[in-house]
């Protein structure tokens, strides 16, 4: 089969493995669609994956083979891959282990993954794609999940103002979800132009460019002088932490929802006599999971806000588009078509 296999050092090799064949109690998966998630860029970004590894987690396909004593699934049945409840003992070290680093412990597992025609899955990790619900938007299901997590890991109430910095895919679903949950509005933080046009569609009711008026004032101001209930933070910038912090309301709740990759300058004095609680995110539960898929069903989140026919590329692609996405400028969301 075709798979982009990482080679180290920043580079994909397009070539042709063997087809990973499924063990007792595992199905084979004929992968459609596989999304690129941010942490495949900094894994790329940073030599985060090992060389000789086959990355991609955002995908969605069918099944095409059954290992012995699978029963829940039967050839053909769309799927996503993950999502399902983790068996006792199964929960990934994201979640289990009591020290987990993202950075330097975050891509152990070496198995042959998304960017690639077939992929394998134990019978209980993948969920079904709902009718109505296409591939290329069952695809993003996880990235929305993160979305969905962080919504539900904050304080948000019917009726709060929220702030998003940052309109990349996350902040365009946090921006979603947030309106799904009860926000009465949603004020984004972006400077690229498709992605601030891409807010727009996605709910925002007004989008700030920083590189035309200071973020923080313009936020407040559109608040009448009070700031955000909730604000969170999905560009993992310099200066984007702070700016949250600076911008919401005294009381309010910060969300870290981006993995920022330096030190980040903050200046606490600025921002503690309003007594802000912070809160760090981090990936989606399995029920966040089927959340997102049933939002997408019912039509609260529409993933054609991030993928357009632009967005679909063929996988020999795979080397120019992650350089690209080192410093991501136009495209929302790329996909790749297997």
């Amino acid at each position: 089969m075709k798979a982009a296999v990482y080679q180290g050092k920043q580079r994909f090799e397009v070539t042709d493995i063997a087809a990973p064949e499924p063990g007792p109690g595992q199905v084979q998966i004929k992968v459609r669609r596989s999304a690129i998630c941010g942490t495949d860029v900094h894994a790329f970004m940073y030599g985060l994956a090992p060389a000789g590894s086959v990355l991609g987690h955002e995908f969605a396909g069918t099944i095409s083979k059954l290992g012995k004593g699978v029963t829940r699934w039967k050839a053909g049945d769309r799927v996503i891959g993950g999502g399902g409840e983790w068996p006792e003992g199964k929960a990934p070290p994201t979640r289990s282990h009591p020290r987990y680093n993202y950075r330097t412990m975050g891509f152990a597992d070496t198995r042959t993954r998304g960017y690639a025609e077939y992929t394998v899955l134990d019978e209980w990790a993948p969920l079904p794609i709902p009718a109505g619900v296409t591939d290329e938007a069952a695809s993003i299901t996880e990235p929305c999940s993160v979305a969905v997590h962080a919504v539900r890991r904050s304080a948000l109430r019917l009726g709060d103002t929220v702030g998003v910095i940052g309109a990349g895919p996350i902040g365009l679903l946090v921006t979603q979800a947030a309106l799904a949950a009860g926000a009465s509005r949603v004020i984004v933080s972006e400077p690229a132009p498709a992605r601030a046009a891409a807010a727009r569609q996605s709910g925002a009711a007004e989008v700030v460019d920083p590189f035309e008026v200071d973020a923080v004032e313009r936020i407040v101001e559109l608040t009448g002088g009070v700031g955000p209930d909730v604000v969170f933070d999905c560009a993992g910038l310099k200066n984007t932490l702070d700016q949250a912090f600076l911008s919401v309301r005294r009381s309010g709740q910060v969300i870290l929802v981006a993995v920022p990759w330096e030190p980040l300058p903050i200046l606490p004095s600025d921002w503690m006599a309003r007594e802000i609680d912070f809160r760090a995110s981090w990936g989606g539960l399995p029920e966040d999971w089927r959340i997102s898929l049933d939002l997408m069903r019912l039509g609260k989140v529409n993933a054609g806000v991030l993928i357009s026919e632009n967005s679909l590329i063929d996988l020999e692609q795979i080397q120019e588009t992650f350089e690209a996405l080192m410093n991501p400028s136009v495209q929302v969301q790329t996909v790749f078509r297997l």
